[in-house]
Formats: C-alpha cells, sequence, structure tokens
C-alpha cells in the first residue's frame, strides 16, 4: 500500500521509505553491499520465500537501485548490479550498523565496519561537509525547499521540534 498523503509523497524520507523502506529491501541492499548478486545468494542468505525476493528485486530495480544484467543464456540468469544511487544509500547501512551496534547488542557487537586499509573500527557519525560538525537533533532544524508547495509550506511552519520560529531545539 503506497502512502496517499501529499506531505509524505512530498517529503524526502516519505520518498527514501517507499524506496527502500520495506525490511527485505534494506537486507537485500546490505547483502549486495557485502558482495551478492545473484537471486540463489540472496535467497541463501536472507532466507526469503522466492516471491518475496522476485518483489523486491524488481522494486529495487524499478527505483533504480539495482540495474539486472544477463549472466546466463541458458537458462537465461540475471545479476543484480548496484547504482550509483545505490551506493549513495551506504552511509544509511552504514548508521544503521553503528545505531544497532550501540543500542541493540547488549553483549556486544557482532559485526563492526572497519577501516578497509588498517582494519580500524569506523564510528560513523552523519556530518555536514560545509564545516564536518555532526548533525544532531539538537542543531538541525527543517525549512521549505524551493519546490516546496503551499501545503508542504503550512505542514513544516506548524511543526515544533524542527522549527525554529515555533520552539527552540533540544538537547
Amino acid at each position: 500500500m503506497q502512502p496517499k498523503s501529499p506531505s509524505i509523497l512530498e517529503c524526502p524520507v516519505g520518498r527514501a521509505v517507499e524506496t527502500v523502506g520495506e525490511w527485505w529491501s534494506i537486507l537485500i541492499l546490505r547483502d549486495a553491499f557485502q558482495g551478492s548478486t545473484k537471486f540463489d545468494e540472496f535467497s541463501q542468505s536472507l532466507g526469503i520465500a522466492p516471491n518475496i525476493l522476485s518483489r523486491r528485486l524488481t522494486h529495487l530495480t524499478k527505483s533504480g537501485m539495482f540495474v539486472r544484467r544477463r549472466y546466463n543464456e541458458r537458462p537465461p540468469r540475471y545479476e543484480y548490479v548496484l547504482t550509483n544511487k545505490a551506493r549513495d544509500f551506504f552511509p544509511v547501512i552504514a548508521t544503521l550498523l553503528a545505531w544497532g551496534n550501540k543500542h541493540l547488542a547488549p553483549k556486544g557487537e557482532a559485526i563492526l565496519l572497519a577501516n578497509r586499509d588498517d582494519v580500524r573500527p569506523f564510528d560513523p557519525v552523519v556530518v555536514d561537509a560545509a564545516d564536518m560538525r555532526p548533525i544532531t537533533l539538537a542543531n538541525a532544524v527543517v525549512v521549505a525547499g524551493p519546490r516546496a508547495s503551499r501545503g508542504m509550506r503550512a505542514r513544516l511552519a506548524s511543526l515544533k521540534a524542527m522549527n525554529p520560529a515555533v520552539a527552540p531545539a533540544g538537547d
């Protein structure tokens, strides 16, 4: 079921969730970042029903996250190759991994993301590219972009914590 609310459809977060928000999609992308490209590889790794995997791969391909490429003629077999759009999603996976390790691994981390050169564990944070300062709830607000509709501008003006005109940011 797709969202019907204009505020969700116009919101970049809403559109992103429409593309990759279903949990199987995120796990498929995780496996693709780890090198999986073939249907059988995803199926074996995830234990996902073939019909669900097929639907998710089709959706991710139509959404521009994968390019489907034939690797065998008889029988016809395809692999799913990450696009630049999908590669741009990798930092989301990295921050999910860090968040999961911080909040959902009470006995310690089972997986760490590490530097390829020296295998030093990374500590991912989201930073502003202009000044390299971490982006946090306390220092961030949402504002209307140049293409925001009247409805979106009204919604943003009504927000509390994320709108500097309504309430100051908390700690």
